[in-house]
């Protein structure tokens, strides 16, 4: 682009300098690489675009969203984890996969986690048929050196032979 009277133009192609046509080459890539990696609706997002930057700025907000939306949606993921509670009739599993979830978007959007906050967030959030199992685990483990896979390891365990019990 150049400048008229004030007004940006576009700059003829056969004026272009070697830099600026390099640039335009690694531009058309780039818009390739993206286009063909994309499902189809993000695409239609993304077929405007007359740039890759611009193309991957359209895609950054709509996944990512803009300061305002991640700062909502963080507060509503803390909202979640401090209100999270294992459901009735959850299996482990599921209380697992929904846990694991909610800390790893909070992660995803910058807010940090001590392995004891988790694991104790996991242990209290269990309902009361869990007591006993909780009590044991607090009191024989070490909460700050137990990953999160393990705990819940310990956890499936106990529900699958408590099962293999309650069967007989």
């Amino acid at each position: 682009k150049s400048t008229v009277d004030g007004v940006e133009v576009e700059k003829p192609y056969f004026n272009w300098s070697a830099e600026e046509n390099r640039r335009a080459q690694f531009d058309i890539k780039a818009r390739n690489i993206i286009s063909s990696v994309v499902v189809l609706d993000e695409f239609y997002r993304i077929s405007v675009c007359k740039t890759a930057q611009e193309m991957w700025e359209v895609l950054r907000v709509t996944h990512e969203g803009t300061e305002d939306v991640k700062r909502a949606r963080k507060n509503t993921l803390i909202q979640e984890y401090e209100m999270f509670r294992m459901q009735p009739g959850e299996t482990i599993s599921d209380v697992q996969k929904r846990f694991t979830h909610i800390v790893n978007h909070l992660t995803g959007l910058g807010k940090t986690f001590d392995t004891d906050e988790l694991n104790v967030k996991i242990l209290k959030s269990l309902d009361r048929s869990w007591q006993p199992k909780v009590t044991a685990i607090s009191e024989s483990q070490n909460l700050n050196q137990m990953s999160m896979p393990i705990l819940f390891g310990k956890l499936r365990e106990h529900e699958l032979e408590f099962r293999r019990l309650t069967a007989e």
